[in-house]
């Protein structure tokens, strides 16, 4: 790219929908969970579902750089994606894994989730192909009802396991259902339940069960290691969660004004006409649609932010653009920078209001924010790094 990245978030002048991702605030996260758990355990990094939205490699290595030990992937071929990175901790594989995969996780050193013979005897025969032992994981569903062995099965499978001499088991988790809620009852239960089944093992070295709400609600589950994820991009699991810690939200998304237009009494907007002016108004046309992650059903609900003022999304949001009423904000121009979410001046939309707009919550928000969109990475409000569909650059920052 020719043009310069100077300082401040509204520079970038590719596609004119975007996503900037604070890293200084991803570390400053990281170093707010770490301050809540202590030195002692271990911190792996959920960066999955390309860490939220935000992009797995940059975060990745900003996670490391700020003090997690290791990454957490849902599937081999996020984990891939690092290594091809250059990145060479520990990737855990907490999800899924069928036994046809077996040889690409052996390869590429990934730390998977045993939870079958079948699986358990595939990396076994890939594993002692390498000459060393490759460490491995059980889950244990203590009542997620999801993926994991029963309790009562695990102490049988761990033995199979133990038995195989190429694999190695380094660590025993479960996943929560409810930490995300002010009663902890639940909560509390299944960690009894694993705790039950990690005393009738040989040690294991890495005991972890903490996510993102137990890491600050429940500091004293942290065990040997804790997950967080959410927390680590700046949003809170949910509005039951305590608010100890001071998180930094590190994703804003942003589009720019393509066209100005005025409408009389009468005249509709987008398909299906769900919206018709009642008094002559002042719309804008937003490059950004569903495809690029702003949910359709904001459609004549939601908004954005103009010269920090709120603009109401009119009309039915479209694949890839929405409208804005504009009629209230004075000297809007064309190639103004518009925020879906994040701060302009004073006002804030955060991916929590999106989100129970939507009728959803922040994850899939993030999460949904498509490929398509690019990826504009910022360290003291400068841009280091542009990742898109086509490219990936890291800008030398100036100032103009």
């Amino acid at each position: 790219m020719s043009q310069d990245f100077p300082v401040g978030g509204e520079v970038w002048f590719g596609r004119p929908a975007w996503a900037e991702v604070d890293l200084d605030a991803i570390q400053h996260n990281v170093r707010e969970l770490r301050r809540c758990i202590g030195p002692r355990p271990e911190m792996l990094a959920v960066v999955k579902a390309n860490a939220y939205g935000h992009g797995a490699v940059p975060v990745a290595e900003t996670v490391l750089a700020a003090g997690a030990q290791r990454l957490g992937v849902f599937c081999a071929d996020e984990g891939v994606q690092l290594r091809q990175a250059g990145i060479g901790v520990p990737i855990h594989v907490l999800g899924y894994t069928p036994p046809w995969e077996a040889e690409k996780v052996v390869r590429h050193r990934l730390t998977p989730t045993v939870n079958s013979r079948q699986l358990a005897l595939a990396l076994a025969r890939f594993a002692a192909k390498e000459g060393a032992p490759l460490p491995v994981h059980l889950k244990v569903d203590t009542g997620l009802s999801r993926f994991g062995l029963p309790p009562q099965e695990v102490e049988d499978f761990a033995r199979f396991v133990a038995a195989l001499s190429s694999l190695e088991t380094e660590g025993l988790f479960t996943h929560f259902a409810t930490a995300d809620e002010a009663d902890k009852a639940f909560t509390r239960k299944q960690f009894a339940a694993f705790l039950t089944v990690a005393q009738r093992l040989p040690p294991i070295p890495f005991r972890h069960v903490a996510n993102s709400a137990t890491t600050m609600d429940l500091p004293e589950m942290a065990l040997d290691m804790v997950r967080p994820g959410i927390a680590i991009y700046g949003a809170y699991p949910s509005p039951e969660v305590g608010r100890s810690l001071s998180l930094k939200p590190a994703l804003a998304l942003k589009s720019r004004i393509a066209r100005l237009h005025r409408l009389a009494p009468g005249e509709g907007v987008s398909y299906g006409l769900t919206w018709v002016a009642q008094q002559p108004t002042h719309i804008a046309l937003i490059t950004i649609g569903y495809a690029d992650g702003l949910p359709r059903c904001l459609s004549n609900r939601g908004a954005v932010l103009l010269r920090g003022q709120r603009a109401p999304i009119i009309g039915r949001i479209c694949m890839d653009q929405c409208v804005v009423d504009v009629t209230h904000i004075p000297d809007v121009s064309l190639n103004d920078p518009v925020v879906v979410i994040g701060r302009q001046g004073e006002a804030e939309i955060t991916a929590d209001e999106v989100a129970s707009l939507a009728g959803t919550i922040s994850y899939e928000i993030l999460c949904g924010i498509s490929a398509r969109v690019p990826r504009v990475y910022l360290r003291g409000g400068r841009v280091v790094r542009v990742t898109t569909l086509v490219e990936e650059e890291t800008p030398a920052p100036s100032l103009s």
